[in-house]
């Protein structure tokens, strides 16, 4: 046809036949035709879906369909004099499914932000990072222009997409609104929600690094703004800025779990959720290898002194009370006849003891610390310190109780019972229950 001098027609019955095979390749690969009014009206477990189908379709159509076509066009019209007559075949053949198949990815490009959708925003990065090479390659006709533009900008426009979502992440860390203590002082869902996000956050960390380029907004202690914590950089300028956005998002999560905490009208309680829930963080941290390097040990040695701190605080708010019933100040009497201790003073020593001890043996047996080895270092603490002093008031004492009436009324805990008592506490469950399952 071409030698005939029927170019014109030659062009014309190759553009209908291919555009009609392409567009039926194109359909077999699943990418639907919707608008973008229709991706972004979409819940988000069906759009989830259509990316992770679009990033498997995206490589076929470039890499496969779209190269093979050209190479067809180019083979088809190899030397003919008029100028890119092959070029123009391709790209009338293929626009169409190009054009849909970048619109899809500039739709979620612009769609709303939000936190749930920052690694499949990243994942449509990453894969339309690896095929822009592919891209310009099969697209570097003078009239596939605006093909490799608008390629570029959906890439730019992903970018500023993940940097929002993580400032917008950030914000809401901070201001999450929860007013209901969670019951027996245990992990706050934000706590496991925020950890477990920063966690995905470092997986993607070649990504991230590229992208985020500034530092986060952070309050300062200059600032007097009791709604933002203070946080100076000047300790940790020689980490990258995505480093210093995951620190600032573990120090606006404890700002906001210690805002949680004076929510507890007992102040022991209040101790043992800031304590479970650092070391929450801290576990996180330490579990993922990336997350650690990236934070590093000189912070996550400064959240492992807090942890601690607020397993002090809570053993000082609970125990100093109790074990000041077990001191000798105020039983002995000088200058009686007797032994020296004032029986009566003794009696009311020993039931303030055992009603404290019994108030406090009620209500934690019903706390939580969930991780078994925080919970059994935390007794064995408790322990060190109430058994030894428990054990030397009784016996420097005991005789005084038993050689006068109704010695059960006074002397109600042995040594023994106290220990097996200890192992009742942080279950999250009441006493009785224990028992229970202790005697089955």
């Amino acid at each position: 046809m071409i030698s005939a001098g029927y170019l014109r027609e030659c062009i014309q019955v190759y553009g209908s036949v291919r555009k009609s095979a392409v567009d039926s390749s194109f359909r077999r690969l699943g990418i639907e035709k919707l608008s973008i009014g229709d991706i972004q009206r979409l819940e988000w477990d069906a759009l989830e879906s259509k990316i992770r189908r679009w990033i498997r379709a995206a490589k076929v159509c470039v890499r496969i369909l779209f190269a093979s076509e050209k190479k067809l066009c180019e083979q088809i019209f190899d030397g003919i004099e008029t100028a890119a007559v092959d070029e123009a075949c391709f790209v009338e053949t293929v626009k169409g499914p190009a054009v849909q198949l970048f619109n899809f990815a500039e739709a979620v490009s612009i769609s709303r932000r939000s936190p749930e959708k920052m690694f499949k925003i990243l994942d449509l990065h990453d894969a339309l990072v690896d095929l822009m090479p592919d891209i310009e390659s099969v697209f570097d006709a003078k009239s596939a222009d605006s093909i490799r533009v608008q390629a570029a900008e959906i890439l730019s426009r992903l970018a500023e997409a993940a940097r929002g979502i993580l400032s917008e992440f950030e914000n809401a860390v901070l201001r999450e609104p929860s007013k209901i203590p969670v019951p027996g002082g245990t992990i706050h869902p934000l706590t496991r929600y925020v950890m477990n996000y920063i966690s995905l956050i470092s997986d993607y960390k070649q990504t991230l690094i590229e992208l985020i380029m500034s530092k986060p907004s952070t309050g300062s202690r200059y600032s007097g703004d009791p709604t933002t914590p203070d946080m100076e950089f000047a300790e940790l300028e020689s980490k990258p800025p995505l480093a210093l956005h995951l620190i600032w998002i573990i120090v606006i999560l404890q700002f906001n779990l210690d805002g949680k905490s004076k929510l507890y009208k007992d102040v022991s309680l209040a101790h043992l959720f800031m304590m479970n829930n650092v070391h929450y963080i801290v576990q996180k941290v330490k579990g993922s290898m990336e997350l650690r390097e990236m934070i590093g040990d000189d912070y996550l040695r400064k959240l492992t002194g807090k942890f601690r701190q607020s397993a002090t605080n809570y053993q000082r708010a609970t125990w100093v009370g109790v074990l000041y019933c077990l001191r000798d100040e105020g039983l002995h009497v000088s200058g009686s006849f007797s032994s020296g201790v004032s029986k009566s003073a003794l009696r009311e020593r020993f039931k303030s003891f055992n009603g404290m001890f019994e108030e406090v043996h009620r209500t934690q047996a019903t706390w939580l610390i969930p991780d078994t080895q925080l919970r059994e270092e935390l007794r064995i603490s408790i322990s060190e310190h109430l058994i030894p002093a428990y054990r030397s008031f009784l016996g420097r004492f005991r005789s005084h109780i038993e050689s006068g009436r109704h010695p059960e009324n006074y002397i109600k805990y042995s040594v023994e019972d106290l220990e097996s008592a200890v192992l009742d506490f942080f279950e999250g469950c009441p006493v009785s229950q224990h028992s229970r399952k202790r005697s089955q």
